[in-house]
C-alpha cells in the first residue's frame, strides 16, 4: 500500500502512567517494545490485583490516570532514566522526589498521591513496576502514533484549539492527510534508515481526551466531537516494532 510521505514531528514517552509527557529527540525501538521507559511505571489505585512477578495487562481503571483523574495533568513531573528519580511539581513548586527503585523513594511519591488524590482512592496509591513491564492501555507493547492532520480535522469540528498531546501518543506525524492512518491498518511503515513498524489497531478514544493537558480541566467533549462529525471515536493507531532501528524527530515516514 502507498500513501504520502509523512514526518515525525514530535516523539514522547510516559514514564509514568497518567503523569507528564517527556518529549525526546530520537528514540531507538527495539523489536515488539515500547518506546523506552513509556509507562514503565503506574500508580496503583487501590489493589489492583497487579503481580510484579508475573506481571500482566489489567485495565486503566486500576491505576491513577487521566480518564478519572483529570488533576493530574495539574502536576508537572520529570523522570531521571539514570536514577530512575521521579520528581513532582504542584503549584510551581516542589512538592516530591524519590528514586522510584527505592522504597523510601517510592513511599514519599506515593505520600504526595494520597493526599492529592485523597478523594479519589480506592485504596493506598501505591507506585507499581516490573521489569520490561509496560502499563499500556493495551496487552501488547506498542508505539502510538498521531496523525496531526486529524487533530487538525478534529479542531475544526470542535470549534477549538486541540492539543495533540490530549491523545498521549508516542508519536506525533504530519505530512499525512486527515485520518490515513486508518486506511494503513495492517501494513508497513518504515521510520528512518532502519524501523520498520506494523499498523495493528485504531485507537478508540477515552474521556482523558476531554482534559486539556495544560490545565488539568474537562473543557472539549472530543468524544462526542469525533462521533458526531466523523462517525466513530477513534484517533491515532497502534503500530507494533517489526524492526529495530533508530528514529529521530524529522524522519520520514513511509
Amino acid at each position: 500500500m502507498s500513501s504520502p510521505a509523512g514526518k515525525i514531528q514530535a516523539i514522547h514517552r510516559y514514564p509514568v502512567k497518567g503523569l507528564t509527557p517527556e518529549p525526546l529527540p530520537q528514540a531507538t525501538l527495539a523489536v515488539r517494545q515500547t518506546i523506552p521507559c513509556d509507562r514503565m511505571y503506574a500508580i496503583e489505585n487501590g489493589p489492583s490485583g497487579f503481580d510484579a512477578a508475573e506481571p500482566g495487562y489489567l485495565p486503566k481503571h486500576r491505576f491513577l490516570m487521566l480518564m478519572r483523574h483529570a488533576r493530574l495533568a495539574e502536576l508537572r513531573t520529570a523522570f531521571d532514566e539514570s536514577s530512575h528519580t521521579l520528581t513532582i511539581r504542584s503549584e510551581n513548586r516542589e512538592a516530591a522526589r524519590g528514586d522510584l527503585r527505592t522504597p523510601e523513594g517510592r513511599a514519599a511519591i506515593e505520600t504526595f498521591f494520597a493526599e492529592f488524590c485523597a478523594d479519589e482512592l480506592r485504596g493506598p496509591a501505591k507506585v507499581l513496576h516490573a521489569a520490561g513491564h509496560s502499563f499500556s492501555d493495551v496487552a501488547r507493547k506498542v508505539i502510538s502514533i498521531i496523525n496531526l492532520a486529524s487533530v487538525a480535522a478534529l479542531e475544526e469540528a470542535a470549534g477549538a484549539p486541540v492539543h495533540p498531546l490530549r491523545f498521549r501518543g508516542n508519536l506525533q506525524v504530519a505530512g499525512w492527510p486527515a485520518w490515513q492512518e486508518f486506511d494503513l491498518l495492517n501494513a508497513e511503515i518504515a521510520i528512518g534508515p532502519s524501523a520498520r513498524l506494523k499498523v495493528v489497531k485504531r485507537i478508540v478514544r477515552c474521556a482523558a481526551t476531554e482534559v486539556d493537558p495544560d490545565t488539568g480541566i474537562r473543557d472539549l467533549p472530543v468524544r462526542r466531537t469525533l462521533r458526531d462529525y466523523f462517525g466513530h471515536v477513534d484517533c491515532g493507531v497502534y503500530a507494533e516494532v517489526i524492526e529495530g532501528g533508530a528514529i529521530a524527530v524529522g524522519d520520514a515516514v513511509t
